[in-house]
């Protein structure tokens, strides 16, 4: 299927697998790519020096184009930017909009970037400053997450900017993207489809928590790190949500702290890291570190499988998903889809 995505990037099909941390891994990027799809790896639960190893690697699993996925507040931002240059990656894309400065730098590099976006001025925004694209991620989507469920906002930035637009938040089969394509978009994004999938490193048990959950056991919470996140509803989410403050302090300390070591990263980066994710919003000092311990909370489910001491980011998508495909099976179940459904719908046409 041809459209501006799949132009832009060099991709065969207009779908893309997200960069979701501590799972979108070179194996499942790498899948994600040889079926003809745009693969994003996620680096901001990465070192520097294991995003440049895991980008080599997933160049060794395949010759299609593939992106990486960067936080644009990071206090290293600037040297991931490099990274992906010196190593020739296609597509960077961007969890919040990126300053002008980086968007500049990568696009002199040939780099494709495209930014995800929650609202249409930051569309308008990073378009006047150069993205090539943006990815619109409604309210269904998982992890970090709005409030404007993507049938409203996607055609909002679709009749904002003058870019190829990916739809993200609710989307996992082939009716999904023929209903983006006819709101304008040029393709579709999604997370926790590719995450429930064969090739997908998550832990089996954790994968069974995300197949049995129904639509109602998804939640959106501000007790991970202040900011809405939409998540597997479990005893855990709700002990973080009934815990007191000086409880929920000495919880994110001690998880901080194991961040720090695994990472590398040093108190005072931590903490600005922590800082930048407040975006204006009066959050805790528990919830400061609460942000710079996020990743640990996903680590315990998403490596260690460990369903009662993390987190599990979640769109309500996975209220519906009961397989485990391989992105391959996936990927092509998803484009036999959309292409029966434009069938029927031209039959519909053609019978008026």
């Amino acid at each position: 299927m041809d459209t501006a995505l799949t132009r832009l990037v060099g991709v065969r099909h207009p779908v893309v697998q997200t960069g979701m941390g501590w799972v979108a891994g070179p194996r499942l990027v790498s899948a994600t790519a040889n079926a003809g799809a745009l693969g994003i790896l996620a680096s901001a639960t990465m070192t520097p020096d294991r995003l440049r190893d895991a980008v080599r690697e997933v160049r060794s699993r395949t010759d299609a184009p593939f992106g990486v996925n960067l936080r644009a507040d990071a206090g290293d931002a600037g040297e991931r930017v490099r990274i992906i240059v010196e190593e020739g990656v296609r597509v960077a894309s961007f969890a919040l909009a990126p300053s002008r400065e980086l968007i500049a730098e990568l696009k002199d590099a040939g780099v494709v970037v495209i930014p995800s976006v929650g609202a249409r001025r930051h569309a308008e925004k990073v378009a006047a400053w150069g993205a090539d694209a943006v990815i619109v991620q409604g309210g269904e989507g998982g992890g970090h997450t709005g409030e404007v469920a993507t049938s409203v906002l996607l055609p909002q930035v679709v009749d904002a900017v003058d870019l190829p637009v990916v739809a993200a938040g609710g989307f996992h089969d082939g009716r999904g993207l023929v209903a983006a394509l006819a709101y304008g978009a040029a393709g579709v994004a999604m997370g926790t489809r590719f995450l429930l999938t064969s090739d997908s490193t998550v832990p089996d048990a954790v994968k069974a928590a995300y197949l049995a959950a129904t639509v109602k056991d998804i939640t959106v919470t501000t007790a991970v790190d202040g900011l809405p996140h939409r998540m597997l509803r479990t005893p855990f989410v709700g002990s973080l949500e009934t815990a007191g403050r000086t409880r929920a302090l000495v919880r994110a300390v001690r998880g901080a702290a194991g961040f720090r070591k695994l990472s590398g990263l040093t108190w005072s980066r931590m903490i600005r890291d922590g800082l930048a994710m407040k975006h204006g919003k009066e959050l805790t000092w528990s919830q400061v570190l609460l942000a710079a311990n996020t990743p640990m909370l996903l680590r315990s489910s998403m490596v260690d499988g460990r369903t009662d001491l993390g987190v599990m980011a979640s769109g309500q998508v996975a209220g519906v998903i009961d397989d485990l495909p391989s992105c391959a099976e996936l990927v092509e179940r998803i484009m036999a889809e959309a292409e029966r459904t434009l069938k029927g719908l031209e039959r519909l046409r053609a019978a008026r």
